[in-house]
């Protein structure tokens, strides 16, 4: 359900067809409020009597509006509102003034009927300004024009908001009557079209050759909002015409114009830099298991076993790098999903590691956790070795066995228990003492590089727990991204 949906159901008299109208016109609201310079407001009827409801709000990006907005949802006496309180009782169109504080300037109002699928009155619209807007020559026009709009949005039904979005500051902004003939345009559609080599579009025709204004041909031909971008001169455009209908006839129509030719320059460069990151973490990637194949090559003619051993485990931590930048090879962003690389390191690890006629069986139960591509490679490290020590003395005098990973979340962390059900550990056995190489980088890596905590413990097998801090924010707004 809707916001204005459900602020009509709980302080209105209006029934649910009403409502819809309501919550139509409330759609385009914010782009009447950029059309007209002006905080627009829909006032309804409350539940009580001489009661209005302020049921939607908007204000204006193209302007400064220097006055407290209503409280969104709340009700006031007709008698607080009296031009809004007139229009309701009467269907007319009324302007006049209000203050907003003792002592400020005065506001220029303009108040709308808003009526419904049967013509009958339903709520009413206000437009509020400063002086100095209510002052330019154009200003009534506009905001006709921006009635225009919530009228048709109202009794049209749902319209695509998209193309209905509010404006920029650098958006032109350009009004053409019925008759296809350019009666506004403010100074950002002034400025573009100089460039273009028209000094003074008001008075053209849209059909002039010069203006070039294809676009609004054929939203009116179609009688649909239309968007484009192109390209004219050195400038990249983006153009929407919005066609307003009232009675089934087009009264205006809305062009806006805005260069984009910057941001799309910025938009290329970063396509091109992530390009290069994404080659970069390949070529690492790339080298990393060149690294992998010449200590495996080393490995194959040895004839020590513990150096076997050394070369084999080494193998696996270059690999279990190489699984970051694989990932990060392949997306344009920064980030990873650690259950993704746990599942990629477990797969390597029993691939390398695993006697042949050994039976594993792996489990993996992992919530989204993404982490920043250095503390992933930290952590991936950390998952290797706990996961080659599993293999390497969990199932002494086994044939088979179990390692699972489980990967959760609380406010405050992340939390990894990486297990097996293996013979757990010797009796004597703690961390602060042990000699295990591959324990000690992982204590390493959790404490200082990840800035978590780390605790073994045997419980049906060996768990080995870590317990990283939840990131910074900026971090959590990527992932959810």
């Amino acid at each position: 359900m809707g916001v204005i949906v459900g602020i009509c159901q709980k302080i209105t008299v209006l029934t649910p067809g009403q409502i819809q109208v309501l919550d139509n016109a409330a759609s385009v609201l914010g782009l009447a409020a950029d059309l007209a310079h002006a905080q627009v407001t829909l006032y309804a009827p409350g539940h009580s009597e001489n009661f209005l409801a302020i049921v939607a709000q908007a204000k204006p990006s193209t302007s400064y509006i220097d006055f407290k907005t209503s409280i969104l949802g709340s009700t006031v006496q007709a008698g607080e509102e009296p031009l809004v309180w007139r229009t309701l009782v009467s269907g007319a169109n009324i302007a006049g003034q209000r203050e907003w504080a003792l002592g400020m300037d005065a506001l220029e109002m303009q108040v709308y009927p808003i009526r419904d699928f049967d013509g009958g009155l339903i709520a009413a619209a206000s437009f509020e300004t400063n002086a100095q807007e209510a002052g330019a020559d154009d200003h009534s026009m506009l905001v006709e024009t921006a009635y225009m709009l919530l009228t048709m949005a109202a009794i049209g039904g749902p319209l695509d908001r998209r193309l209905y979005r509010p404006l920029s500051t650098r958006d032109g902004i350009v009004v053409i009557d019925e008759r296809g003939c350019i009666t506004f345009a403010n100074s950002a559609a002034d400025a573009i079209y100089k460039v273009l080599g028209i000094n003074r579009i008001i008075g053209r025709r849209v059909s002039d050759r010069q203006v070039n204004m294809k676009l609004v041909q054929q939203a009116l031909a179609t009688g649909q909002p239309l968007e484009k971008e192109t390209e004219a001169g050195h400038m990249i455009l983006v153009q929407r015409a919005i066609p307003i209908f009232v009675g089934g006839q087009v009264v205006r129509t809305v062009f806006i114009i805005a260069d984009v030719t910057d941001i799309r320059k910025k938009e290329k460069e970063l396509l091109v830099k992530s390009a290069v990151i994404q080659e970069i973490h390949h070529r690492v990637k790339n080298n990393l298991q060149t690294i992998a194949s010449l200590l495996r090559l080393q490995a194959r003619r040895t004839k020590t076993p513990e150096v076997k051993a050394a070369l084999r485990e080494s193998v696996n931590r270059i690999l279990s790098i190489s699984v970051v930048h694989e990932f990060l090879s392949q997306q344009d962003r920064e980030y990873i999903d650690v259950a993704e690389v746990t599942k990629n390191i477990l797969d390597l690890v029993i691939q390398n590691m695993l006697e042949p006629n050994f039976n594993i069986e792996t489990v993996l139960n992992g919530q989204t956790v993404i982490l920043p591509s250095e503390q992933a490679s930290s952590l991936a490290l950390v998952i290797n070795e706990l996961i080659q020590n599993s293999i390497e003395h969990g199932f002494v005098g086994r044939k088979e066995g179990l390692i699972g990973v489980d990967i959760t979340t609380t406010p405050e962390s992340y939390q990894i228990d990486i297990y097996d059900d293996g013979i757990g550990l010797p009796k004597d056995f703690t961390l602060q003492n042990t000699n295990s190489l591959g324990l000690q980088i992982v204590r390493t890596l959790i404490e200082n590089d990840l800035g978590g905590k780390f605790r073994l413990f045997s419980r049906a097998g060996t768990h080995a727990f870590i317990t990283i801090p939840r990131l910074m924010e900026g971090v959590k707004e990527a992932k959810e991204e």
